[in-house]
């Protein structure tokens, strides 16, 4: 694995499909030493360690967006020996864990994290999360114990975010709660920052156009090939990305490894709100957003929605690919909030620039 691992890595960086990064091989050589530990036999649920003995439960990724970090943890798990192994987004995984406890508290059972967490243990000796983050109450009271029965049962856990453990759930509800889960990360994860350097996700975009006009075939076909660079020529439709919002889904059509794709109307022409988009900016790291069309009083919830989802993309620094009919100052040009849509189109100029990165 060792070897295997480090020649995939030298290979992409040689062809130039990779930048060759001194952080990425440092979080490589813990990711190794991991794949040690997976191919030894699991610990019986009975083992107690030794006096001073770490147990290591996984690896914490975690640095800048674009640093690879969901690069890495993929080339880790696709060449994993470990046989039983889930790879999934940290927010569609806990919406899994809800609904496995809502159906064991409809059996009747008083503690339905135990039974859920033996379950997702049976099914995976790696589980691989991306995005990990904690935005939720309900997720801040959970996390902490199905992560430490789901080692006590074998399972070896890797996880990326954009931030360190400490600032999970920060300023949270009742984030006294969730602490002892940001102590057993610390205690029995390794715990590693991608340093900061390039940001190889903005590379891929530097002099990129990121903004097509009009919406026609042409426009699609340039997002296509743009979206084949992001996320390593994965199928357009091949996976979809539903989020949780004070109990309604809210559904990306098109995702892949942080990336998004979705046309105009599928996320302002719903019943949306702040929540909502709020939700899918710290849910994304690119957005790409298809068939925007003219604004106007005939179209003027599409058009706050518009405002609104900008407003929460920029706040959040998601890097923005959009088609549209008309440049951002003529999007919406009369009838109500024509005026105040200014702000929203020096925000969209402000986000195709290469300068324009978190």
């Amino acid at each position: 694995m060792n070897e295997n691992l480090l020649r995939l890595y030298n290979s992409k960086v040689e062809t130039g499909e990779w930048q060759d990064d001194a952080g990425q091989r440092r979080a490589l050589q813990i990711l190794v030493k991991l794949e040690e530990i997976l191919v030894s036999p699991p610990r019986s649920r009975f083992f107690r360690p030794k006096q001073q003995e770490r147990v290591v439960e996984g690896v914490y990724l975690w640095g800048g967006i674009g640093r690879g970090k969901s690069m890495l943890m993929d080339l880790f798990f696709t060449h994993s020996k470990t046989e039983k192994k889930a790879r999934r987004h940290f927010m569609e995984f806990m919406q899994y864990i809800h609904a496995r406890m809502n159906a064991a508290r409809k059996q009747g059972v008083s503690d339905a994290i135990k039974p859920v967490a033996e379950e997702v243990a049976a099914q995976s000796r790696l589980l691989c999360l991306d995005e990990c983050q904690v935005n939720d109450i309900a997720d801040a009271i959970i996390v902490g114990r199905l992560f430490e029965l789901i080692a006590v049962n074998g399972t070896i856990v890797v996880t990326t975010s954009n931030r360190p453990p400490s600032d999970l759930y920060k300023n949270g509800i009742n984030r006294h709660l969730f602490v002892p889960f940001i102590e057993r990360l610390l205690a029995n994860f390794w715990v590693h920052e991608i340093s900061p350097g390039l940001d190889h996700r903005q590379n891929r975009l530097a002099g990129e156009t990121r903004y097509f006009v009009p919406a026609n075939p042409e426009a699609t076909g340039n997002i296509d090939r743009i979206w084949g660079r992001l996320t390593g020529g994965h199928d357009p439709k091949a996976q979809r990305h539903t989020l949780l919002v004070n109990g309604r889904e809210v559904t990306l059509h098109q995702f892949c490894n942080g990336v998004a794709r979705i046309e105009f109307w599928d996320l302002c022409g719903q019943p949306y709100g702040p929540a909502d988009y709020l939700a899918i900016a710290h849910s994304v790291r690119v957005m790409m957003i298809e068939n925007i069309p003219r604004l106007s009083r005939s179209n003027y919830n599409a058009a706050k929605r518009f405002v609104m989802l900008i407003d929460a993309l920029y706040e959040a620094k998601v890097r923005l690919i959009a088609s549209a009919a008309a440049e951002p100052e003529k999007l919406y040009i009369e009838g109500a909030g024509s005026f105040e849509f200014g702000r929203t189109a020096s925000r969209l100029h402000e986000m195709q620039s290469d300068d324009w990165h978190p």
